[in-house]
């Protein structure tokens, strides 16, 4: 009987694997798009429709892309969406969904954040996922790889990804349009002349977890103006000591602010941690950042835009 039970499960979920077929027609002009995505090859052959974002940085350049609409679920997002994306896309899991929960969704695309978020463990294995006809794709700057991964990340990848994004979905004037606004913002960007040092603090208690030197907080950071008190550390983020901190005694500090993890919150862990001593944390000389700005992604450009402003406000 359990045998049986089994059985008719595996037959429910092999139904539940096979996506939803297209309704919708080829783009007009649409072709097939082959890209090398972190050491995996990504084949195209038709615009997604059923679309599974994980993670926030996902998730907003599809919304920035005009692609609300092939969104069927999003999951483990960073904290709440810009109000400028509108009704936000339905919620499929807090964290990483289980390869079930992904598959119930019915998608025929899965686009992740993060390279971990795609695993036999999370979401589903890449490899699997493909021979289910669920193609996947992840945020460049994510890549894990020593061949792929980006050493340093620059704006160039990120704009690489927008491209590869749009024409994968058959709308790459939409790419070349967010790419040129981002550019223009960028460019009245004037970078602080005080060359002040900056801790990029995103989590931890017991030990710190900092922005290092090739990731996005690098290259946030340098679009600014300042100096990466860790920016030695050739990764993109980094466990470090506290008392490695309070040797670099940095001029300011960066709180990543996330729903699961608020700046307010790693405030009090200063003000409890042997970082205390410091005076950028006597005299609270904080910057914020939303979470998935401080990630590699398109929001990059609007965090080096709002931390230019708040660097700019400080005496």
């Amino acid at each position: 009987m359990r045998a049986l039970v089994s059985l008719m499960f595996l037959i429910l979920l092999a139904g539940c694997s096979t996506p939803a077929p297209s309704a919708q027609p080829v783009a007009p002009g649409f072709r097939t798009v082959t890209v090398d995505n972190c050491g995996t090859e990504v084949t195209i052959e038709r615009p997604p429709e059923r679309v599974v974002a994980i993670k926030s940085t996902a998730i907003e350049l599809l919304l920035a892309l005009g692609l609300g609409d092939k969104i069927v679920g999003t999951a483990f997002g960073d904290g709440p969406l810009p109000e400028k994306y509108g009704t936000p896309p339905p919620v499929l899991a807090d964290k990483v969904p289980g390869r079930e929960a992904l598959l119930a969704a019915r998608p025929d695309f899965v686009y992740a954040g993060w390279e971990s978020n795609l695993t036999a463990q999370g979401a589903g294995d890449r490899a699997a996922l493909a021979g289910l006809g669920v193609n996947s794709y992840v945020a460049p700057a994510a890549c894990k790889a020593p061949a792929h991964q980006p050493k340093p990340l620059t704006r160039d990848v990120l704009e690489r990804e927008m491209r590869e994004i749009a024409a994968i979905f058959g709308v790459p004037e939409r790419a070349e349009k967010l790419i040129t606004e981002q550019r223009e913002a960028l460019a009245a960007v004037k970078k602080d002349s005080r060359q002040r040092t900056v801790l990029w603090y995103s989590s931890g208690t017991d030990s710190p977890y900092v922005g290092a030197g090739i990731g996005a907080p690098q290259l946030i950071m340098d679009s600014i103006g300042v100096r990466n008190v860790f920016g030695d550390i050739e990764d993109t983020w980094s466990t470090v000591s506290w008392e490695s901190v309070l040797k670099q005694d940095p001029d300011l500090i960066v709180l990543v602010d996330a729903t699961w993890n608020t700046a307010e919150s790693k405030k009090k862990v200063l003000a409890e941690s042997p970082a205390v001593a410091l005076d950028a944390v006597r005299e609270q000389r904080f910057l914020t950042v939303r979470f998935p700005a401080g990630e590699g992604g398109v929001a990059t450009a609007e965090a080096i835009t709002d931390l230019a402003e708040q660097l700019a406000s400080l005496p």
